[in-house]
């Protein structure tokens, strides 16, 4: 195993993410030079045909491999990863054909590619071309083709049409934010004077839902909405199903001194990314062991650059939620931690775990079962949220 990690890194990251995704062929040019290669840039986007089959296409600086997370049928919505692939900002546009519009945003270990599809379409095939042909890039290719029985416009066979990449806010796409209400149900977490955590996370958490979902900006799930047990691992496991861009437990801390008051947040620790295994599935594109030993050598290497960038993010939003949710409560001496706790080890969705306070504390316990107090601080949250994503920072 050790002599198959030596010659992943020789190979470098491309070469390693085309035999995870099985797209090395002989007609691919790999570079082979000592060291990770740089990872591959979007160039532009590009369409062609028209309601029935619609052709999407990625220009890529070099070879990739794409792993494809909602194929659309569901909710008409196509989402695509692309591991280890660049983008300079949020690119966007409008699509043709089977495509409306399209946005191709940071994600996890790389770019993440999302359709907004004119009616109900299935992926009828996805490859790589290698340059060639009059073309100097590479070219991802997606093949869209209309369900049978859903309207679409008679079969008249356009011009490929270049799109390039627009950098203007009107069709961005929600963000995806999943908020997690510490406890539930048979687990009703730490006990105040006067309340449980449980009752204490679930309001803020709705609190934090209606505040992001007035700007119109964001998508957001609750783990729970009404007092009942969610495990930890399906929590995770929710962020990761709706694609999530952040995840945030929001929790209420405790001690055997009731002078102890304050708020911090908790990372991933580097021990805790050991333990990815209890909440990836089995049939996890980063897990998969099925195959040749190689194979396996290569997803661990997928998996060890997705948790490193993911941890990136999470330690940044981190920073901007203690600077503001210090302007409405006492922090910890030392507020930002880190541990291993199971909701934060999604290796491909930043998370944070915020302890709002000491619910052992009068003055803390105070504050977050006061509704006004409650909505300053839950506002301290959103205003971090937004200046997380306005200011980029995600691109660890």
């Amino acid at each position: 195993m050790r002599k198959v990690l030596i010659s992943l890194a020789r190979m470098g990251w491309v070469r390693a993410a085309l035999i995870i995704g099985g797209l090395t062929t002989a007609g691919v040019a790999v570079a082979t030079a000592q060291g990770p290669a740089a990872p591959a840039g979007v160039q532009k986007v590009r369409f062609g045909g028209d309601r029935n089959e619609t052709r999407v296409v990625i220009d890529l600086d070099r070879a990739a491999a794409g792993k494809l997370i909602s194929d659309g049928m569901s909710d008409q919505r196509l989402v695509m990863a692309l591991p280890n692939v660049l983008v300079s900002g949020d690119l966007q546009g409008t699509g043709q054909g089977l495509v409306k519009r399209w946005v191709i945003d940071e994600a996890a270990g790389g770019a993440r590619l999302r359709l907004d599809l004119a009616g109900k379409a299935e992926v009828r095939r996805r490859f790589l071309l290698p340059p060639g042909d009059g073309a100097s890039a590479y070219r991802y290719v997606i093949d869209l083709k209309a369900v049978e029985g859903a309207s679409a416009a008679p079969n008249t066979p356009r011009l490929t049409v270049a799109s390039g990449p627009v950098k203007a806010a009107p069709l961005r796409m929600k963000k995806v934010i999943v908020i997690d209400a510490g406890h539930g149900g048979k687990d009703p977490g730490s006990l105040g004077a006067n309340v449980f955590e449980k009752d204490v996370t679930l309001a803020a958490a709705k609190a934090l839902k209606e505040r992001l979902e007035r700007t119109g900006r964001y998508q957001v799930v609750l783990t729970r909405e009404t007092d009942t047990f969610i495990p930890l691992e399906s929590r995770v496991q929710i962020a990761r199903r709706a694609d999530a861009d952040l995840f945030i437990s929001m929790h209420a801390d405790s001690g055997p001194d009731t002078s102890t008051r304050g708020a911090s947040v908790y990372t991933l620790s580097d021990k805790g990314t050991d333990r990815v295994g209890l909440v990836l599935e089995k049939d996890d594109w980063l897990m998969k062991a099925n195959a040749p030993g190689r194979d396996r050598a290569v997803s661990q290497i997928l998996l060890d650059l997705s948790q490193r960038a993911t941890k990136n993010r999470s330690a940044a939003f981190a920073q901007l939620l203690l600077a503001n949710v210090s302007q409405e409560t006492t922090l910890l001496r030392r507020s930002h931690r880190d541990a291993g706790f199971i909701v934060l080890l999604a290796p491909d969705v930043p998370a944070v775990l915020l302890e709002m306070g000491f619910i052992t504390n009068p003055d803390d316990e105070a504050f977050l079962t006061t509704k006004s107090s409650r909505a300053r601080l839950v506002g301290a949250v959103a205003d971090s949220i937004e200046a997380y994503f306005s200011a980029g920072l995600r691109k660890s």
